[in-house]
């Protein structure tokens, strides 16, 4: 998969918050955060469609629009990304960096342990 530009990413946030879209709901959800009009919703929709990233569903009237990508799949590209882009594919120094950064409370470490025992290597 390829990486969602912010405009694409815009257009997925919307239709992973519901099941399916009509144009006319996605462009009212866009304007108020990008000021798109109807014809750059469109645009982006049908060529996210090329992509696989959108499904229209042409059979209904008004046309029907959900997610090709699921927000999971999506999440689980984007760690992949992250850690082998950045940290060379390293699990350990991703987690360090993280954990050094960011202030995790007793509950977050219990939880981390937990994975951790939890986990098949």
């Amino acid at each position: 998969m390829q990486k969602l530009s912010d405009a694409e990413l815009s257009v997925m946030e919307v239709l992973w918050s519901g099941d399916d879209f009509v144009l006319g709901e996605l462009v009212d959800a866009l304007k108020a955060k990008n000021h798109w009009s109807r014809n750059t919703v469109h645009t982006y929709l049908t060529r996210m469609e090329k992509k696989n990233l959108v499904k229209i569903d042409r059979n209904l009237e008004p046309h029907r629009y959900r997610y090709a990508l699921t927000l999971e799949d999506y999440q689980k590209e984007e760690r992949s990304r992250l850690l082998n882009k950045v940290y060379q594919g390293s699990v350990t120094d991703l987690m360090s960096a993280f954990l050094k950064d960011s202030k995790i409370t007793p509950e977050e470490k219990e939880q981390l342990n937990q994975i951790l025992d939890e986990m098949e290597v």
